[in-house]
């Protein structure tokens, strides 16, 4: 089993055990997930690049992740599997030789 699986195994025993499964419909983890990005946001603002609180980024990132793959279970979707393939369009979409060192969007370049 690998990393993510065993996470995810987790993150399903823990909703599970308090019968939290009815309400994690797809609209409603993807708001989740959005309202945790939102506060992962928060640790930045008016603040300088970097200075976000550490432990506060560990939890909120924590809280993104979380969502997102229990939104992907949902769905049945294999997380290794639609990374790779989003990597790959990223890699067509923005190839080094064009796109190194330039924050540029792929229709830009």
């Amino acid at each position: 089993m690998s990393d993510i699986q065993q996470l995810l195994e987790q993150i399903r025993q823990f909703r599970d055990a308090r019968d939290w499964e009815q309400f994690h419909n797809s609209k409603d983890l993807a708001l989740a997930l959005s309202i945790e990005a939102s506060e992962l946001l928060e640790l930045f603002l008016w603040k300088g690049n970097e200075d976000a609180d550490p432990d506060k980024l560990k939890k909120e990132l924590a809280d993104v992740l979380m969502y997102a793959l229990l939104l992907a279970d949902k769905h049945g979707l294999d997380i290794k599997e639609i990374v790779e393939e989003k990597m790959k369009l990223n890699n067509e979409k923005y190839p080094v030789e064009k796109a190194k060192g330039t924050a540029k969007k792929y229709n830009e370049l």
